[in-house]
């Protein structure tokens, strides 16, 4: 059931590029798949790593923000798909399929909304964190409520939880965003496209 929900979100993740015009040529899938190496990298220096989950990385996040930047919304979900998959792979919590969804493949798809503020770059960094949290937000009241102290309830623990480490990795993300010359970055993808 949980691969044909996967297949669905991918094929959905293709329409929607149709759809915004969005095209996965050579130049496009190379620069995409060296972001995507390494956003993979950064998640492996991890600062503090959750006890269900989670971590704060050295910005690992930003290279599928500048490819939803770059390329668009599509391209990015499509990325952040990739990215969960291999999530999945590294670094597995798994209680339930369905939470297999709103913590690996959706979470990371999230990050592809940047592309929708292309222009600003915080706001757009701050849309995909937002995407990021709902989903994880979901998850830990249906599947980690358990594991809320006592008296403390599922959407409390969830909020405050999962809001403690993407409030870090977003904070990170902005700094490295601040000093990082993006426009620079973005001109050079498109100054070597042939």
């Amino acid at each position: 059931m949980v691969l044909l929900a996967l297949l669905g979100i991918l094929v959905l993740v293709i329409g929607l590029m149709r759809v915004r015009h969005e095209v996965l040529d050579t130049h496009t899938l190379v620069t995409s798949a060296l972001l995507l190496g390494l956003a993979v990298v950064l998640q492996q220096f991890s600062i503090f790593h959750m006890p269900q989950g989670g971590s704060v990385t050295a910005g690992s996040m930003l290279p599928l923000i500048l490819i939803a930047y770059r390329f668009g919304v599509g391209v990015g979900a499509l990325a952040g798909f990739v990215c969960g998959m291999i999530s999945i792979v590294q670094d597995p919590f798994i209680l339930h399929p369905v939470q297999v969804l709103f913590d690996y493949p959706l979470p990371f798809m999230a990050m592809g909304l940047a592309g929708l503020c292309r222009n600003h770059l915080y706001w757009g960094t701050g849309s995909a964190f937002a995407g990021r949290f709902l989903c994880h937000f979901i998850s830990g009241v249906a599947f980690f409520g358990s594991y809320a102290p006592e008296g403390v309830s599922p959407v409390l623990y969830s909020l405050v939880f999962n809001g403690s480490y993407l409030s870090a990795e977003l904070v990170i993300c902005c700094l490295i965003l601040k000093v990082l010359p993006v426009k620079r970055l973005m001109d050079n993808m498109i100054s070597v496209r042939v």
